[in-house]
């Protein structure tokens, strides 16, 4: 039987774009993931001063990650989203970006503006929890 992450909604609360919580059954292995940055296989960050864009490479270094760890973006049970901005409207447009990457997978997320993130021009960072189904040897 295979076993999948749970996103829990909530009818007492804000109609919101996310699940408000995520629930992992019982038996499966825990993936917690380093942020994925938007840098490119040399290690440079990409798409100076494009939000969007780094958010979108973000995932896709993301679903590289969890393929490597035999996971897929279905199997993300939370995220934090790190942008460096002040400015509320950069947060929305990369929450939108990724938002459209994960598609009706909307797990539960914190979306935060810090001052600085670790690389050089680099705008966005995503860090996930995911859960994949434990294969018993």
């Amino acid at each position: 039987m295979s076993k999948k992450i749970s996103l829990i909604r909530s009818e007492n609360l804000a109609k919101v774009s996310y699940a408000y919580a995520s629930k992992v059954p019982e038996g499966m292995d825990i993936l917690y993931l380093a942020g994925a940055c938007p840098i490119n296989s040399d290690g440079e960050v990409s798409l100076i001063n494009d939000f969007a864009g780094q958010a979108k490479l973000c995932v896709e270094n993301l679903k590289q990650a969890l393929k490597e760890s035999g996971a897929s973006i279905t199997d993300v049970a939370y995220t934090r989203i790190l942008v460096a901005s002040q400015d509320r409207g950069d947060l929305v447009e990369v929450w939108n970006a990724i938002s459209e990457e994960f598609g009706e997978h909307d797990v539960p997320s914190t979306l935060t503006g810090v001052t600085v993130l670790g690389y050089e021009n680099q705008l966005v960072e995503i860090e996930a929890v995911a859960a994949i189904e434990r294969i018993e040897k």
